[in-house]
């Protein structure tokens, strides 16, 4: 495919946005997120849900939003890997996301209604686990999914050269431009090559290499990077960092993100910094300290963005199909980590009060509350409608 020049970009972004939503039912809830707080805003469902503690959230707590992340002496953690939409809010609604991701990729495989019931049942009981202790490192003893127990260990082997293969489809430090990667203009390279060797950038990249006295920082390459899917049509981009030392240079890859106003909702009162790609940074190390410590800011061509180094144990879980034995491994293990990212920011009499509060509208006969079942009914009812009127949109404009 030919690369698109930056003029060229945004139309053909916005249509491959719609291709990838009209893929699947889950690929629509992935990518919907405006939607999915639209419609949890109304009367019919918000009154189910309960008021949590104003604390940091994802946001965006889909199944696919979650996975390894590697520290900078690489241990590997199963943390929330992309805070787009973070903010000091309600826990019950990154409960209800997860929650709709899992109904929707279960139906996906074909799995019955009773094991979505059960599922939710898992969820509750893995979130509440991990209010015991949040503050201690992640509990090994879980019983991890099999989607999960693979993927973190293809994260425990990788190397850069896995990374480079992967992302860059060679181990030379050298962006190859075609369907993922877009050539940049004049403007975009030099204010890039700014951005990597601003000293906040700069050092926290340094910071991550622990041979880092007296070493040199430049640019060795960059490109537009399509990528993602609801966030496809911001600025996001690629830049190959080397490294330069006395006997020989060594490489990293970082990708640099615009980050723009939240659609989640923000609780009242709350202090968030202005900025988006700090409010980014800041949930970031409050609810990932793994991805927190490989952050930075910067501004580039007036937008605000948000620089990472990857890693190459940093990888996604991919769940697309479940058995019932792993859909209900699957959301016990998800929402254990989340309650660890929300429990961590919590004192012992607020995560005690908070549970109180997440149990209510139990049944004997569901372990489930009730507000979280109805919910997810009625988010996953609106999704599916709307899921198909975009597939007929998608069809009728192709």
């Amino acid at each position: 495919m030919k690369p698109f020049a930056p003029a060229d970009r945004i139309p053909y972004l916005h249509t491959r946005r719609d291709l990838k939503m009209a893929r699947s039912a889950h690929a629509f809830v992935r990518g919907n997120t405006a939607r999915f707080y639209e419609w949890l805003a109304d009367a019919s469902v918000a009154r189910f849900v309960p008021e949590g503690p104003p604390i940091w959230i994802c946001g965006d707590c889909h199944l696919g939003n979650l996975g390894p992340l590697a520290d900078s002496d690489g241990n590997v953690a199963i943390q929330i890997r992309d805070l787009d939409q973070a903010v000091i809010g309600n826990p019950a609604h990154d409960l209800i996301r997860l929650g709709l991701s899992l109904a929707t990729a279960a139906r996906g495989s074909d799995l019955p209604g009773v094991v979505t019931a059960r599922m939710m049942e898992e969820m509750v009981a893995g979130y509440a686990h991990a209010f015991t202790e949040p503050n201690e490192d992640e509990d090994q003893a879980q019983d991890e999914p099999e989607a999960v127990h693979t993927v973190r260990r293809r994260a425990l082997n990788r190397k850069w050269r896995h990374l480079a293969k992967e992302r860059l489809e060679a181990v030379q430090p050298v962006i190859p431009l075609g369907k993922r990667f877009w050539p940049l203009d004049g403007a975009e390279y030099s204010a890039l090559r700014d951005v990597v060797t601003h000293p906040p950038v700069s050092n926290m990249i340094l910071s991550l290499d622990h041979r880092s006295k007296d070493r040199t920082l430049v640019m060795a390459d960059a490109a537009y990077w399509m990528k993602g899917c609801s966030s496809l049509g911001l600025l996001r981009f690629a830049a190959i960092v080397a490294l330069n030392g006395k006997k020989r240079a060594d490489y990293a890859l970082v990708d640099l993100k615009e980050a723009v106003a939240p659609v989640a909702p923000v609780a009242s009162g709350a202090h968030m910094p202005d900025d988006p790609a700090e409010r980014v940074l800041a949930a970031a190390r409050a609810l990932s300290p793994h991805l927190g410590e490989r952050m930075a800011t910067a501004t580039l061509l007036g937008h605000s963005i948000f620089v990472r180094e990857l890693m190459p144990q940093d990888l996604k879980i991919e769940a697309e199909q479940f058995s019932r034995a792993e859909a209900l491994k699957a959301a016990r293990y998800l929402a254990f980590v989340v309650g660890k990212a929300h429990g961590r920011q919590m004192d012992i009499s607020t995560r005690r009060a908070w549970l109180a509060s997440l149990r209510n509208g139990r049944s004997s006969e569901l372990d489930a509350p009730s507000w979280l079942w109805q919910a997810i009914v009625s988010l996953a009812a609106r999704h599916e409608a709307g899921y198909l009127d975009h597939c007929r949109m998608v069809a009728l404009a192709n």
